[in-house]
């Protein structure tokens, strides 16, 4: 099983790079690139090294350097080239970046504390008929309105900390109920995690997350031992709802432009369907939707 970090201490990047890169190369078979297949002859699953190289262009000693965590001085053009051999989607290429060459991305202190600006909180509250909120790294909720308490949980009644789509998903069992597909919702904050780890492996908090859930969730384990990473801005949910039931929710997100690192995230139900019924009985039912139907309490 793959080492998972201690709580509080520092995510090792040479170690993500090279996880990531051989878990990438696992996955794919020869004939999915167009390479002969030698059957039962192959010891290890997925693509060896020396056909990944043979792919991507590049010498088999430079790439398994690569694979071994050495990503000083690689270029923008073989990363590219690995890329397109690995046939990465644009989110893993964006993860290989930042783990191979985290200098090339200036980010701000990842320990500093995020803060949502008041007039994005005034949209919140003025979205009566709309779930809404906002989410920042490491999947912490930092803002919401009215109707995402009614449908999600009254997060006002946890702890700051507590806060958080990964401790929430992961170590509170009323989220499996909630979740239809609840191993779907827990892949996509699993990859939003990874995301976070590629640019952030320094992080304090981060890793402290990432060592805590490793503990206490064996799914957790699970899924972080994958090292998928994805950005998922549009889709739909499925809910069951304490009150109202089953819910179909179409969910769009929106990454702040002057802070990126924020994303807004709102739910809305097709018009003239049961969802949007239910949607408008927890608008007029109010603070009374909210205590009744809140997941988030113990």
């Amino acid at each position: 099983m793959e080492a998972q970090p201690e709580p509080g201490t520092a995510l090792d990047r040479r170690a993500e790079l090279s996880e990531f890169l051989r878990t990438r190369r696992a996955r794919l078979k020869p004939e999915d690139v167009g390479l002969p297949h030698f059957g039962r002859h192959r010891r290890v699953p997925g693509l060896r090294r020396e056909e990944l190289a043979q792919l991507a262009g590049v010498s088999v000693a430079y790439y398994t350097r690569l694979e071994q965590g050495n990503g000083r001085n690689v270029s923008a053009e073989v990363l590219d080239a690995i890329a397109r051999a690995l046939r990465l989607t644009d989110a893993e290429h964006a993860h290989l970046t930042h783990l191979a060459k985290p200098k090339q991305h200036k980010k701000k202190p990842a320990a500093r504390a995020q803060q949502v600006r008041p007039s994005l909180r005034q949209l919140l509250e003025t979205m009566d008929t709309v779930p809404a909120y906002v989410v920042g790294r490491r999947a912490d909720v930092l803002a919401w309105n009215r109707m995402a308490a009614a449908v999600f949980g009254d997060w006002a009644e946890l702890a700051a900390a507590e806060r958080n789509w990964a401790r929430m998903v992961f170590l509170r069992p009323e989220y499996r109920e909630l979740f239809v597909d609840w191993e779907q919702k827990a892949i996509d904050i699993v990859c939003h995690l990874r995301m976070d780890a590629g640019c952030y492996p320094d992080d304090p908090r981060l890793s402290a997350l990432v060592g805590e859930l490793s503990v206490k969730s064996e799914d957790f384990r699970r899924l972080w031992a994958t090292h998928d990473v994805k950005e998922k801005s549009h889709g739909v949910k499925l809910l069951h709802h304490p009150l109202v039931g089953e819910l179909s929710l179409r969910f769009e997100s929106f990454r702040l432009a002057d802070d990126t690192e924020q994303v807004l995230v709102t739910y809305h139900a097709d018009p003239a369907t049961p969802s949007a019924e239910a949607l408008r009985l927890l608008a007029s039912w109010g603070t009374d939707a909210t205590r009744a139907g809140q997941p988030a309490s113990s």
